[in-house]
């Protein structure tokens, strides 16, 4: 990892959990995971926010992304879509404050109706 912040926990990461990584990036599954397989990409310099992040970091993440979205796919064929997001901000419901970018896998069935997708954060705003 490059700059580390002594109490970040994602600063802190342990090799054997990496399910992925490149220079500038590497994937964890989530701890506490929405759906199986659910996969946080983490930059491993420390910044808080996304919008922190150098072109160089967002290309490695996005590269992750990717990767990670075939491998989930390869290895479950009961995934059929994806929510990518990131929490900014503690009003935005950020716990950790290191960047990292959610891939929540999908599968039919998974909610009784799932059009609005991230806009269920807020209530009554999903459907429309």
């Amino acid at each position: 990892m490059s700059i580390q912040k002594e109490s970040c926990l994602f600063c802190a990461m342990a090799k054997e959990k990496l399910v992925g990584e490149n220079e500038l990036a590497y994937a964890i599954h989530d701890g506490f995971p929405v759906t199986p397989l659910h996969t946080l990409i983490i930059p491993k310099r420390h910044v808080s926010s996304y919008f922190e992040l150098t072109n160089d970091e967002l290309l490695a993440c996005n590269a992750l992304v990717r990767k990670l979205e075939r491998k989930i796919q390869d290895e479950d064929c009961s995934v059929d879509g994806f929510n990518v997001g990131v929490n900014v901000g503690e009003t935005a419901g950020q716990t950790i404050f290191h960047c990292h970018i959610h891939l929540i896998p999908r599968r039919k069935g998974d909610v009784p109706n799932p059009k609005g997708g991230v806009r269920h954060l807020i209530p009554g705003k999903g459907f429309y």
